[in-house]
């Protein structure tokens, strides 16, 4: 069935040229529009999951602050400090909490080669660098439990402030700065990242330090902020409340005080996005639908046109004994093909326009993706529309009368 089909396609291609090329043509170009914009729309989704997790990984970022109510018969406007004491005290009391880590910020200056340099440092431990999504380039690394334990002087520097002190091209791990006054190690440098929002400067800028040799060179005994990962996304309420009551019953402030305790929930931008891209994505899908099925009109025309042209055609075949089941699936299947041949075309312009697109762009709206669910929905619509678009011609040739097909 399907090689006669082919043939009868091939025949009605040489017949009528135009009107069949203008039918493929809306089709190819329904499918372009349904592939390109749900490749772009996957595209972007990622971009944007991608820009965020630059920050870290469905992290929590908080800071203590003043008190803004009364709680125990102590005033408002009372200043909340915290210690890495505090934060162990309670870390065995937070179900669902995977990671936490102080954080101690300053700015210092660095010195290499008789030049100085102003940097922010924080004093931090080895799980911040997971949480944060700080990857050293190959060569080096984070900080670790021993650089803690013997309060180590070592650094690690985001990509742009090394390349800034060492120059481009040059392998800043093993070399001493001057921070401070105090000769420090560097042991890694960042893997280039991107990344659209931050707290304190973009990573490519900062630098880390052990949260100890911080404190010991310093003096400083309570953090600026810390940062914390629930074991996943959907726990992150559960935990920030949980770790929001533990410390207030240790540090005598409200639970219910936001200006005490703040947090920045990263979870919540993540959702987000999952919402938002899933609607848009569905828009774009609608709207690249739609298009293909002005395309899929035009099948149906055609093979209006053809059961027309083919009347008589059809008629001796069913004198001569095929049933209307065997007409219907002829035309269907010729319908198919159609529907096939614009779609493949449509397909790979699209993955010519996906190989082309620019790099320059690819920052701002990230780089359309032709994955294998943009393929499968783009065939599901192709599938619909091709049988909608058949179905109702062959079934009016199944049931035309073969006498009076005959005479026409």
């Amino acid at each position: 069935m399907i090689r006669d089909a082919l043939k009868q396609l091939h025949r009605d291609l040489k017949s009528q040229k135009l009107r069949t090329f203008l039918t493929v043509f809306g089709i190819v170009w329904g499918t372009v529009a349904v592939t390109l914009l749900l490749a772009f729309g996957a595209g972007l989704k990622k971009q944007l999951i991608k820009q965020t997790a630059g920050l870290g990984d469905r992290i929590c970022i908080s800071w203590p602050g003043l008190t803004s109510i009364p709680y125990q018969g102590l005033g408002k406007g009372r200043r909340i400090r915290i210690t890495d004491e505090d934060l162990e005290a309670v870390r065995p009391r937070i179900d669902g909490l995977k990671r936490m880590s102080s954080e101690y910020s300053d700015g210092w200056k660095l010195v290499y080669n008789l030049k100085t340099y102003p940097i922010d440092v924080s004093g931090v431990s080895p799980e911040f660098g997971e949480m944060r999504n700080l990857i050293p380039q190959p060569g080096g690394r984070f900080l670790n439990p021993l650089d803690m334990r013997d309060q180590r002087r070592v650094v690690f520097l985001g990509n742009k402030f090394a390349e800034d002190v060492f120059g481009k091209g040059t392998d800043p791990v093993g070399k001493v700065v001057l921070m401070n006054g105090s000769p420090f190690t560097v042991i890694g440098v960042l893997v280039p990242k991107e990344q659209d929002s931050s707290y304190n400067s973009r990573d490519s800028d900062l630098s880390w330090i052990p949260g100890t040799t911080f404190r010991s060179l310093t003096g400083r005994k309570y953090l600026s902020n810390f940062v914390f990962q629930p074991a996943t996304a959907l726990q992150s309420k559960q935990v920030t409340q949980s770790l929001r009551e533990a410390l207030s019953r240790r540090l005598k402030f409200d639970p219910e005080d936001k200006e005490a305790f703040s947090v920045w929930d990263t979870t919540e931008q993540f959702q987000f996005f999952e919402v938002f891209m899933l609607a848009f994505s569905a828009f774009l899908g609608i709207v690249g639908s739609l298009t293909l099925v002005v395309g899929g009109i035009g099948v149906s025309n055609i093979m209006n046109v053809v059961v027309e042209e083919r009347t008589r055609e059809i008629g001796i075949k069913m004198a001569l004994g095929a049933k209307q089941g065997a007409v219907l699936k002829q035309f269907l299947v010729e319908t198919l093909l159609v529907t096939g041949i614009g779609g493949a075309i449509g397909f790979a312009i699209s993955l010519g326009i996906c190989g082309v697109f620019p790099e320059s762009l690819v920052e701002y709206v990230g780089r359309p993706e032709l994955s294998p669910t943009v393929a499968l929905i783009t065939t599901g619509i192709l599938g619909v529309i091709g049988v909608l678009a058949g179905y109702f011609p062959a079934r009016e040739a199944s049931r035309l009368d073969p006498v009076v097909a005959m005479k026409l």
